[in-house]
């Protein structure tokens, strides 16, 4: 035993075992406390979707709670139990959206982390430790992330509506009663984002798996597209939702011409058509990638961004679907709700009726859409995440291009473009999809009322007029950061990163 080594392994005189606890102790605790530091600023992005979704069902099922209470303290209300059911069913519905599209975020987070981390992961290989180690390693991170945010959500949502119920109160918009603001059930949206996370960083540490110890020696990329090993059981399923459940979207629709139950049937046909989308979207949305990018030009900016974009299919999948289920039901809501509204207003022949209609569905309308639009939102980071990670990883390839030429602000125009083309490609998707389920359920319902004749769909000019702004925002947002970070580099300090 070598000398330095004794004197760290050998007991001090006069050093007994509290003595040697406390120094481990004091060494260890700031390097502890540092990791987790660490650990969590990595995962920013992952941090910020969970508190966001603890926040928005914190706030929805408190403010769920609140309702009750008013409901409680007229006798004549409370009575019925169905209000105060309805309002649980539908918070439970937008909180479960909101952490659906938050597991897609982070899993494709974790996914991107490994991938960033593959050198060290194949290092601590080599040096003995096992794969399985290394993932319940990175799965630990996610519980820590999943409590981060949870703490943070639970804050912030409870002092959202305690500052919204007491403005309320000062205006005499609602009664003057002492509310109770927390309650069980509107904790669980806090345990669900835990549980949600840990089990999409369980999912996006997969690739820890893979990684073998002679990686040590240098980054390995994700698989291009004709390399990667096709997933036919998936592909399949997939292909039977969406068939199946555009059958029964139609029969709900022909249906829908004699009886208004048509609208129900509809309305299981669009949840598995759309599903079969989602689990699906793998095999679709790199071709509609690619497709936008070419509407971009044929510039070799241009077509560096689109290339770019469908490199890594199931990443850009991954960044582009959440963005796509959000516009989706906004769409789809807005479109049914607008043409239920121009068929009634058709046929009102009071004008003041067909005046309190117009502002009961507009109303409903902006509620609905600001609901379902927080899932956007998750995804919208999701995106700028991705952008920012997937620069991360191409330094050589940036590195390489600034060296050959290509100046600072092609590169940032490259960026632009990518954020552009997959910011575009989802909500144009979003919106044909919309479209179709909206008036398919607006036809199941409204059918029989119209002689058995078809209607046509109503799009609501501000919702298109919005969408497109914020592709345009949502494009310059993404990119922003990943930009400068891209340009920020020189050519021979990027060519040098491994």
């Amino acid at each position: 035993m070598s000398a330095a080594t004794a004197s760290v392994t050998a007991p001090r005189p006069g050093g007994g075992p509290g003595t040697r606890s406390s120094e481990r102790s004091a060494g260890t605790a700031p390097r502890t406390r540092s990791a987790l530091v660490e650990q969590l600023l990595e995962h920013r992005p992952s941090v910020l979707v969970a508190a966001l979704g603890t926040t928005f069902g914190v706030a929805l099922l408190s403010v769920s709670h609140i309702v009750e209470q008013l409901i409680a303290s007229d006798p004549a209300v409370a009575a019925s139990g169905t209000v105060s059911t309805m309002l649980d069913l539908v918070a439970s519905v937008f909180v479960g959206l909101a952490l659906y599209v938050g597991a897609i975020v982070t899993a494709n987070t974790f996914t991107t982390v490994v991938a960033g981390r593959t050198p060290t992961i194949a290092l601590m290989r080599l040096l003995g430790s096992s794969a399985r180690d290394q993932r319940r390693s990175v799965a630990r991170e996610g519980l820590l992330v999943g409590v981060a945010g949870a703490l943070i959500g639970i804050v912030v949502g409870t002092l959202l509506v305690v500052v919204a119920v007491t403005v309320l109160v000062a205006r005499g918009t609602l009664p003057d009663l002492d509310y109770a603001y927390v309650s069980v059930g509107g904790l669980v949206p806090a345990v669900a984002v835990v549980a949600t996370t840990v089990a999409a960083a369980w999912i996006g540490s997969r690739r820890v798996l893979q990684v073998t110890p002679l990686q040590a020696t240098g980054v390995v990329q994700e698989e291009p597209v004709g390399s990667r090993p096709r997933r036919v059981l998936r592909t399949v399923f997939a292909a039977l939702l969406v068939v199946g459940g555009g059958l029964l979207l139609l029969a709900g629709v022909v249906i829908g011409l004699a009886d208004a139950i048509g609208v129900l049937i509809a309305f299981v046909g669009g949840v598995l058509s759309f599903s079969g989308v989602v689990v699906g979207a793998h095999t679709v949305m790199p071709a509609m990638l690619a497709g936008v990018g070419r509407l971009f030009g044929g510039g070799q900016v241009a077509r560096l961004a689109a290339e770019n974009a469908v490199r890594q299919p199931e990443r850009s999948t991954r960044a582009t679907i959440g963005i796509v289920i959000g516009v989706t039901l906004v769409t789809t809501m807005s479109v049914a709700l607008e043409t239920l509204r121009t068929f009634i207003g058709r046929l009102s022949e009071d004008p003041v009726y067909a005046a309190e209609l117009d502002t009961m569905f507009t109303t409903t309308l902006l509620i609905m859409a600001g609901l379902v639009g927080f899932s956007a939102v998750i995804a919208a980071v999701g995106m700028v995440n991705d952008m920012s990670l997937s620069v991360l990883q191409r330094r050589r390839e940036l590195g390489l291009l600034r060296a050959v030429g290509s100046t600072v602000g092609q590169i940032r125009g490259m960026i632009l473009l990518e954020a552009a083309q997959m910011a575009v490609t989802a909500i144009v998707v979003g919106v044909v999809l919309g479209t179709v389920y909206g008036w398919a359920g607006a036809q199941a319902l409204l059918g029989s009322a119209n002689q058995g004749l078809l209607i046509a769909p109503t799009l609501p000019l501000p919702l298109l007029v919005g969408l497109a702004l914020t592709a345009a925002v949502l494009a310059g947002v993404a990119a922003l950061v990943p930009a400068r970070r891209a340009t920020s580099v020189t050519p021979v300090e990027a060519l040098a990163a491994r």
